[in-house]
């Protein structure tokens, strides 16, 4: 049994959840695509009870997507698994559900296999031993009214035999679109090789590049640096922070590692000595807009948390590359198409480091220091969402602050261009006919703050702004104050480098003075 109402549903728990929805559907495993199943987290009221006041556990909740086959429509369903009762059933006849592996897989063999494509490459006249490929994209609907699972196919070649060829580097110009509860091919969409959106009046061949590799075992080890030295991390006596199931202690903190097949890693009721910070922080979202209006690409924006899942698509970590140091591993669990609990195992990793100097003064009059290193707390896992891959870490330091960082790593998703073109309005040409597209990553943050108790947290923005004030008293003009300003309602606040907008979350004591307000 978990030790903590907020700790993620473990193998058992998902075996039993969906063995139990399928008794209660009266349905065959083969009747349900199952997409989801994931902890249903009790209220903030009932988790707080527990915790502060020794109410009651609360019953452990499964929350379930699926898609029940005969009529194509996702379904979520809250299931108890303490109790066994299936407590609701929504149908949701206008959401698509994220993508799993079985489906995915699925997509990619229909569209390499299908006549009306093959016919297509057959135009190409690529060379025999090249490998055909493709990346099946969540279909960005051009119809609102659109009700199909669509995705839409992005073809690539791969000129070597290696698994590791990189076929990112060669594009070509075909994206066919399936419906995935059919698998029929919908529409066989050819791309604008120009900077304009005109086609080509047939598919022409194929256009010979040199492929630009990245793996070792095809670049050999010709390619590779030769003056690193060894660096080793050492820690004689172990790490500073402790583990009990999924608690962890480290330097005044405290928070409990939760998982989602969405978000990935969760922090719970993150603590710093006696004081509560944050109920709950993680990573609710992302997307990767292109800026390419040409069809198909028009439709060509990734939500690769609501897509795919963060957790869905974590790496298995390993020491030496993916972190180093002393390292505890945290497992995740995800849910197979037919239900059965499948083990992720080592997606979190967390270690320690030095991250430099954390603080130092010299004295001038006697030239004496005092000086500090910088330790930090690294939670860390990393996402693979076909050509992007991002590393998604909490930071703690010994300074009370919470550091989320996320990198982008991977590989670009690349499309095909003239060979003849070296410039278009819509990318960079990375070679010769291949367009990387203008793209960006924007992230969204889920954080649920309790600064020092459940009231008074509120958040507010701090405009740093020069004073039009005495001039006898400022004649000079160089007075500037700090105004602070609540954010009462949801909005879009954009960076604002001429006043250095920063968004504070604060609880407030009695006045607002900085002396009664506690600021994270």
């Amino acid at each position: 049994m978990p030790k903590h109402p907020l700790d993620p549903l473990s193998v058992d728990e998902v075996r039993k959840a969906s063995q139990l929805l399928l008794q209660e559907l009266s349905l065959p495993p083969m009747c349900i695509r199952f997409k989801v199943v994931d902890l249903a987290e009790p209220s903030k009221d009932e988790v707080l009870a527990h915790l502060q006041r020794g109410n009651r556990v609360p019953d452990r909740k499964a929350r379930i997507y699926y898609h029940q086959k005969n009529s194509k429509v996702l379904t979520k369903s809250i299931l108890n698994v303490s109790s066994g009762i299936l407590e609701t059933t929504e149908e949701l006849p206008d959401v698509q559900g994220p993508v799993d592996w079985v489906e995915y897989d699925l997509v990619t063999k229909a569209c390499n296999k299908h006549p009306a494509v093959l016919a297509e490459i057959a135009k190409l006249k690529v060379p025999p031993s090249a490998r055909i490929l493709n990346d099946p994209w969540a279909y960005g609907t051009d119809d609102p009214f659109e009700r199909r699972r669509l995705f839409q196919c992005y073809m690539y070649l791969a000129l070597n035999d290696d698994e590791e060829a990189n076929h990112y580097s060669t594009p070509l110009p075909l994206a066919p679109i399936f419906d995935a509860h059919t698998m029929e091919l919908v529409d066989l969409q050819r791309l604008p090789l120009g900077v304009g959106d005109e086609l080509d009046t047939e598919t022409q061949p194929w256009t010979p590049v040199e492929p630009v590799e990245y793996s070792a075992n095809i670049l050999g080890t010709e390619a590779l640096r030769k003056d690193m030295k060894p660096l080793h991390i050492i820690q004689p006596e172990g790490p500073s922070f402790q583990i009990d199931d999924r608690t962890v202690l480290w330097q005044k903190w405290q928070f409990q590692l939760g998982w989602s097949l969405r978000e990935g890693p969760v922090l719970h009721d993150v603590r710093y000595g006696e004081r509560s910070l944050f109920y709950r922080v993680s990573m609710s979202e992302m997307t990767v807009p292109y800026g390419d209006p040409r069809t198909p690409y028009h439709r060509k924006q990734a939500f690769d948390l609501g897509d795919s899942g963060f957790g869905l698509t974590s790496n298995s970590l390993a020491l030496g590359c993916d972190c180093l140091g002393h390292i505890a591993y945290f497992d995740g669990v995800r849910v197979s198409a037919t239900g059965d609990p499948v083990l992720m195992p080592n997606v979190v990793c967390m270690h320690e480091v030095d991250d430099g100097i954390g603080w130092k003064h010299t004295n001038f009059r006697n030239g004496r220091s005092s000086v500090v290193r910088d330790r930090k707390l690294v939670i860390q896992c990393t996402s693979t969402v076909a050509n992007y891959e991002y590393i998604l870490a909490f930071v703690l330091d010994q300074a009370a602050n919470l550091h989320i960082e996320v990198r982008a790593t991977g590989i670009l998703s690349t499309m095909p261009i003239r060979p003849d073109l070296s410039v278009s309005p819509w990318g960079t040409v990375v070679a010769p006919g291949v367009l990387a597209v203008n793209h960006q990553h924007l992230f969204c943050v889920r954080i649920d703050p309790i600064l020092d108790g459940e009231r008074n947290n509120t958040v507010v923005r701090d405009d740093c702004l020069p004073v039009r004030g005495n001039p006898n008293l400022d004649p000079f003009g160089c007075a500037f104050r700090v105004k602070t300003t609540p954010i009462t309602k949801p909005g879009g606040y954009d960076l604002d480098l001429s006043s250095g907008l920063t968004i504070d979350i604060k609880h407030a004591v009695g006045t607002l003075s900085v002396m009664n307000s506690i600021f994270h």
